[in-house]
């Protein structure tokens, strides 16, 4: 599994331009085959701070997702709604997802 969380610092003048945009990007996303996951959340103490989480059960469904148009338009748009340059954790996890042992029955 390929696991991407990114930090977003938005201008607050595009904010509502970026929530436009961002919806419109989840929903396309949502909708690509393999059915990644994909949130973005807002801070609760910075309204101008979104982090996004998608999750890929593959690299193929991952490298498929940058050569999509809706990616390549995201990223055309994505750099005049940022305050500051993103901070990105991007990973490939062995196996995926498992159980979380504390709470495992």
């Amino acid at each position: 599994m390929i696991l991407i969380v990114v930090k977003m610092p938005i201008r607050p003048e595009r904010r509502d331009e970026w929530l436009e945009g961002i919806q419109r990007y989840s929903e396309a996303v949502r909708r690509e085959q393999g059915s990644p996951d994909f949130s973005c959340f807002e801070s609760i103490e910075d309204s101008n701070q979104f982090v996004a989480v998608e999750s890929f059960p593959s690299r193929e469904l991952s490298d498929a997702h940058v050569q999509t148009e809706h990616f390549k338009e995201f990223i055309a748009w994505f750099p005049k709604m940022l305050a500051a340059a993103p901070q990105i954790i991007n990973i490939e996890v062995a196996g995926g997802w498992s159980t979380m042992s504390e709470l495992a029955q």
